[in-house]
């Protein structure tokens, strides 16, 4: 499937480019993180997700319910619990000093147009390459056909046919994964990898105007858990598994990720795709989603870029020009050295 997307170029033009898409935490921020389940290997990491995916109801990204609608379910909800009217998302990438841009992304509203079934849900993802981009493009492409034939998550059967693919072109690059699906007003992430999914949530006791108010604060809740080589609990599976981490804290002394779709040359030596999950149900106190890569994040701290993307909305109303401010920040201002890729993704309640 084709996407489009607004680019953010390095010498600050904001313009128009076809799909072909390539952590500093404080420690106030890292009370806000968010702890995930143990990875969910096999059964587990099907069970949780498929829980989610069975959840009655639809998600209409930029087509708002109609009042009527709304007031019916709002009547008949609990006073936590908020009708989900609209999604307003974008992307924006660059490809940094780096020659080659090996991101890629998914922005889909509606993610199940092209599929049989009665599931309704939105999908968003970034697929951070290393070695080239021929997995993120493979991920970008059937990830999500996957998840909706067969149910969530399904990294590991398109890791299974991305090997085989890879073998037979003789590929040799990996990506890692970031990935939400919002199904009703239920909110699925899931991911492999260095690639951070961040939310905002208010800190007000009615969550009113967060966005809009000029007193209103966010908290930044991190809705991911990095996977890197060098971490204990990844460094005795990788040792489990007759791989070693070398001082430089890399998996065979090569690459930095334990977790990562690809890469078939590291998966007997304990790189695995097997992602972290982690489901929330929405409230009027979130507020958006900042999915980045880890070129994004290395520039950037959770709390630091939720209030950045917090100043452009006020400014803008803008998902599309908060994101790609986001990103020529990271670039132009900090100076990131990595691709760079942010997606937005704002609530609207």
């Amino acid at each position: 499937m084709a996407h489009q997307k607004r680019e953010v170029t390095s010498n600050g033009d904001e313009g128009w480019a076809s799909k072909r898409p390539k952590g500093v935490d404080t420690a106030a921020e890292k009370d806000h993180i968010l702890k995930s389940d143990a990875s969910q290997e096999t059964n587990g990491e099907k069970g949780q997700m498929g829980d989610a995916c069975r959840k009655e109801g639809t998600v209409l990204a930029n087509t708002c319910a109609s009042d009527e609608k709304a007031a019916t379910n709002s009547n008949a909800s609990s006073e936590q619990e908020v009708i989900l009217t609209c999604i307003e998302a974008d992307a924006a990438e660059d490809k940094g000093c780096r020659h080659t841009m090996e991101d890629a992304w998914v922005l889909l509203p509606d993610a199940s147009m092209e599929s049989p079934g009665n599931l309704r849900c939105a999908h968003f993802a970034i697929y951070d390459g290393h070695g080239g981009r021929l997995a993120a493009e493979y991920a970008q492409k059937h990830l999500h056909q996957n998840v909706i034939a067969a149910g969530l998550p399904r990294f590991r059967k398109t890791d299974e046919f991305l090997l085989q693919e890879s073998t037979k072109g003789n590929w040799q690059d990996g990506a890692t994964a970031v990935c939400v699906w919002v199904l009703g007003q239920t909110v699925v992430v899931a991911n492999a990898g260095d690639a951070k999914a961040v939310l905002a949530r208010s800190t007000s006791t009615d969550g009113e105007g967060v966005v809009e108010g000029t007193k209103s604060q966010l908290k930044a809740i991190v809705l991911t858990r990095e996977h890197k080589a060098i971490f204990p609990q990844e460094r005795a599976r990788i040792q489990k598994a007759g791989g070693s981490v070398g001082p430089n804290g890399r998996l065979q002394g090569r690459i930095e990720v334990s977790r990562a779709l690809g890469d078939r040359q590291f998966k007997k030596v304990g790189l695995i795709a097997t992602p972290d999950v982690h489901s929330f149900e929405l409230t009027k106190k979130d507020q958006f989603i900042i999915l980045g890569c880890d070129g994004l994040w290395g520039v950037f701290g959770p709390g630091d870029a939720v209030e950045f993307v917090q100043n452009q909305l006020k400014e803008t109303s803008s998902a599309t020009l908060a994101v790609r401010r986001l990103v020529k920040e990271a670039v132009r201002e900090r100076r990131c050295k990595d691709n760079c890729t942010a997606v937005l993704i704002v609530f609207k309640h």
